[in-house]
C-alpha cells in the first residue's frame, strides 16, 4: 500500500477486511462529496425541486460542471454533476439550495455523521476544500459509503462511466464523464468518488460487487490509487464468498395426533445470505430443528422448525420449515355419558 491510510470492508456488515491507519483524522478533498451527494439525493427524494443558479452558488474555485449563473436544474442534476465530474459549483448550489447557505448545511453534514457513528469526520465545506477543521478517516468514509450505497440514486450515479444531466434552463442536456478510472479498469466497480487537493493529496473511494459480495475501499493521500485499488479489492474478495442457504429441495412427513391426516408434508425454503470466508463454508454445521410430532390443527405455511448453519461463533444463517398442507381437527366421539349429560342440560334450559 502506498497509501498513508486504507481499508477495505464488507457493504452488507462492515467487516474489515483489511486496514491501514484507518481511523487517522485526515483531508479527505472531493470524496467530500459522497456526504453532500447522499444529503442532496434525500431532499430529492422528499422534493426533487427544480433550482435557480445564483453567482453567490457559483463563487466557488476548482473542478467544476460549468454552471452558469441563471442556470436552473434539480437537486438531482446537481448530485449527478458533483458525483461524476467532482463540481465544486454543483455541491455548494446544493448546499445553499438545501441548508440556506454553506454553513449550515455543513450543519446538516455533521449531524448525519453524527447519525452515522461517524467519531472520527468533521465537516466545515460541501466541496472538500482544504480546511484545518475538515477532516475524516478511511474507516469513516467507507463507512459512510456503504451507507450511501443504499440510496438507489446515490448508487445508480456513481456507476455510470458517463452521465446525461438535463437542464431546464435553457433547456439542454449535457453529458459527463465520471473521473472514477476504475469504472473501466476493475470488473464489477460500482463507484464511486475521487478527491485531489495539494494539501490532502490523491484520495479514492471505490466500491465493486461480485457474486454477490459487495466492497467498498478507500486510500488516503495515495500517489498509486489506481493500482492499490485493484489490490484492496482483489484482496477483499478473496476473503470473502457469498453463502446462499437453500433447503429449497428439503422434503419429509411429520406425523399429526388428533387431525383428519396421520401426517403433514415438511417442505424447506431458502434463507438469507451470509458472508464467509471461503475455507468456514466448507465447516459449516447444518442441523435440522423439527418436533417429532405435530397437534392438529396445522395451517399450509405455518413454521414447523429450521434448519440452522453454524460456525465456530454461533448461527450464520437459518431457513424456515414450512408445513405443506393443512390438517383439520378431528371431530371427538362423545361416550354415553357424555351425551346424557348434553340432554341434561338442554332440558335445564328450557
Amino acid at each position: 500500500m502506498s497509501a498513508k491510510s486504507a481499508v477495505v470492508i464488507s457493504a452488507a456488515d462492515g467487516r474489515v477486511l483489511y486496514e491501514k491507519n484507518s481511523r487517522e483524522k485526515l483531508p479527505i478533498a472531493s470524496t467530500t462529496k459522497i456526504m453532500t451527494a447522499l444529503l442532496t439525493l434525500e431532499a430529492a427524494s422528499r422534493n426533487d425541486r427544480t433550482v435557480l443558479i445564483t453567482p453567490e452558488m457559483i463563487r466557488v474555485e476548482g473542478s467544476s460542471m460549468g454552471l452558469k449563473a441563471g442556470d436552473k436544474l434539480t437537486l438531482t442534476a446537481l448530485a449527478e454533476g458533483m458525483l461524476s465530474v467532482s463540481g465544486n459549483d454543483a455541491a455548494n448550489s446544493a448546499a445553499i439550495a438545501v441548508g440556506g447557505s454553506t454553513e449550515r448545511f455543513a450543519a446538516l453534514m455533521n449531524q448525519k455523521a453524527a447519525q452515522l457513528g461517524l467519531s472520527e469526520t468533521h465537516y466545515v465545506t460541501p466541496s472538500g476544500l482544504d480546511n484545518a477543521e475538515h477532516y475524516s478517516s478511511a474507516g469513516d468514509l467507507a463507512k459512510l459509503t456503504a451507507a450511501a450505497l443504499k440510496n438507489p440514486e446515490f448508487a445508480r450515479i456513481v456507476s455510470q462511466k458517463k452521465i446525461q444531466v438535463r437542464f431546464s434552463d435553457p433547456d439542454r442536456t449535457v453529458t459527463y464523464t465520471n473521473h472514477n478510472k476504475l469504472l473501466s479498469m476493475y470488473a464489477g466497480c460500482n463507484g464511486v468518488k475521487t478527491g485531489f487537493t495539494k494539501k490532502s493529496g490523491r484520495c479514492l473511494v471505490s466500491a465493486a460487487q461480485r457474486d454477490g459480495v459487495q466492497l467498498v475501499a478507500v486510500t488516503l493521500s495515495d500517489p498509486n490509487d489506481w493500482e492499490d485499488h485493484e489490490k484492496l479489492l482483489d484482496y477483499g474478495f478473496s476473503r470473502l464468498t457469498c453463502f446462499q442457504a437453500d433447503d429449497s429441495e428439503f422434503r419429509l412427513n411429520l406425523p399429526v395426533v388428533g387431525g383428519t391426516a396421520g401426517s403433514v408434508s415438511v417442505l424447506g425454503t431458502a434463507g438469507a445470505a451470509a458472508l464467509l470466508p471461503p475455507d468456514e463454508v466448507q465447516n459449516l454445521r447444518r442441523t435440522v430443528e423439527l418436533p417429532q410430532f405435530l397437534y392438529a390443527p396445522v395451517k399450509r405455511g405455518q413454521v414447523l422448525g429450521l434448519v440452522r448453519y453454524q460456525n465456530e461463533t454461533g448461527t450464520v444463517s437459518t431457513t424456515k420449515l414450512l408445513a405443506g398442507g393443512n390438517v383439520s381437527r378431528q371431530a371427538v366421539k362423545k361416550n354415553i355419558f357424555e351425551k346424557l349429560w348434553d340432554r341434561i342440560r338442554v332440558l335445564f334450559s328450557v
